[in-house]
């Protein structure tokens, strides 16, 4: 009985220890990026995908390069 007990123990631990390493795990994948564009009061909407597959981390410095604001125009993206 107490060979069973530990053995149960040891088992819900492992699994335990799994499910939180795949959860903490970064999830890579390809995201969009919807980027706003406003000129002269008008304003219009494109979104991108990202090339290749992102950490959530990554994807959000790939979609923030697209923010510029120029002669009057201004272009602000957001992750999807």
């Amino acid at each position: 009985m107490v060979f069973k007990n530990h053995v149960m123990k040891k088992s819900i631990l492992l699994l335990s220890v799994f499910v939180t390493t795949f959860t903490l795990t970064s999830c890579k994948k390809v995201w969009n990026c919807e980027c706003k564009t406003t000129a002269s009061g008008t304003t219009t909407t494109t979104t991108v995908s990202s090339d290749s597959k992102l950490s959530k981390k990554d994807a959000e410095a790939w979609c923030n390069q697209g923010d510029v604001s120029v002669g009057g125009v201004t272009v602000e993206c957001n992750l999807k």
